[in-house]
């Protein structure tokens, strides 16, 4: 089977880890990780532009490396082959192996703040923070003197309260070992941000089996939801996570594992 993976960047180091071990012939496309701060609309655009660039001919179907990511992938279809996406929340389910994993961790831990090689190297902080960054739209990345020039003192000190520290409510950084490379380098560099911010820290140990599943074409639908060509992806708002969108007044929703 000739799949190809479009996916963000922050899962380069796996997607590239697993390809190599996959039985299948995998190209792949990487998108920046910035997508995830310009809204869902202009990422959900930026995604279907890289799937209308795919010659259909060549392959079985597109493996989406994305998770439901505040509904970044909400309305994606492909015309002439399945699309293939992970149930998941966010990328984190992908690092850590399974949504139930991820929700009992972050349960116990309120206040968490995940890093891994990817959140590491692909644009850390204020990098990923382009001319379209609703962050940057909204002046939040603008400096106490640039709010006072602009708002008046009175209205930035409010803003800087209110604002001004976006990581105000973390209080733990977790390190997710992939075990792609280079793990201890950039857990050094994560146990170092998190004492300058006088955060716990704590490692924990990543699993791929989600990545290594969705190149090597084993697409449990408990797991995975395969979107037939001309269907869309669609929240489910529930345990499914994703569905497969109505497509016609007539016929009911449907949902692959209900």
């Amino acid at each position: 089977m000739r799949l190809i993976v479009i996916a963000c960047e922050i899962l380069y180091r796996e997607v590239c880890l697993a390809v190599a071990q996959s039985p299948n012939t995998v190209d792949i496309v990487f998108l920046p990780k910035g997508l995830h701060d310009i809204g869902q609309e202009k990422m959900s655009a930026r995604i279907a532009e890289a799937i209308a660039h795919v010659d259909s001919s060549r392959y079985s179907a597109i493996c989406l490396g994305y998770a439901l990511c505040n509904n970044g992938i909400v309305g994606l279809t492909a015309p002439q082959i399945p699309l293939v996406v992970p149930r998941a929340h966010d990328c984190i389910t992908l690092f850590l192996g399974s949504h139930e994993r991820y929700l009992e961790y972050f349960n116990a831990n309120p206040g968490v703040y995940f890093q891994t090689p990817g959140w590491i190297e692909r644009g850390e902080d204020l990098s990923q923070h382009g001319p379209d960054s609703i962050v940057r739209k909204m002046g939040l990345l603008q400096t106490y003197e640039e709010w006072v020039a602009k708002y008046g003192e009175e209205n930035a000190r409010y803003l800087q309260e209110q604002l001004g520290e976006l990581t105000k409510n973390y209080g733990k950084l977790a390190y997710i070992r992939t075990h792609t490379g280079c793990d201890d380098q950039f857990e050094d560099i994560a146990r170092q941000k998190a004492a300058q911010r006088g955060w716990k820290f704590e490692v924990l140990d990543g699993d791929l089996r989600l990545v290594q599943a969705l190149v090597d074409g084993r697409w449990n639908p408990s797991e995975f939801l395969v979107v037939p060509p001309g269907e869309r992806i669609a929240p489910s708002f529930d345990h499914h996570i994703i569905r497969l969108e109505m497509i016609s007044s007539s016929c009911a929703s449907r949902s692959q594992g209900e």
